[in-house]
């Protein structure tokens, strides 16, 4: 397990993620959609391709963010499903 802690939680995030047939291929069609903005199926790719059991620094590197967003992607989507890989909306607007 992997342990990161942000100004105002702890998430622990697994190294991989066990996802069902289904769940893939949801990701699957939003990461090669060209209807969902292109850092949603971003965050679809670096999910998918840690329930398909790559490292978290090679899918930092394959992504090119770092692995800090590729935890936070993670423990979104476990957290939210589909709805957790949307924008987050930017603190203090609303």
């Amino acid at each position: 397990m992997i342990l990161f802690v942000e100004p105002e939680a702890c998430v622990i995030v697994e190294s991989g993620m066990d996802l069902s047939s289904e769940q893939m291929s949801e990701l699957r069609e939003l990461a090669g959609s060209r209807d969902v903005p292109a850092d949603v199926a971003l965050r679809a790719r670096i999910v998918l391709w840690s329930g398909e059991g790559r490292r978290r620094k090679d899918i930092a590197e394959l992504a090119g963010v770092s692995p800090l967003t590729v935890d936070r992607c993670k423990a979104r989507y476990a957290e939210r499903g589909l709805a957790g890989l949307e924008v987050p909306p930017l603190r203090g607007s609303g």
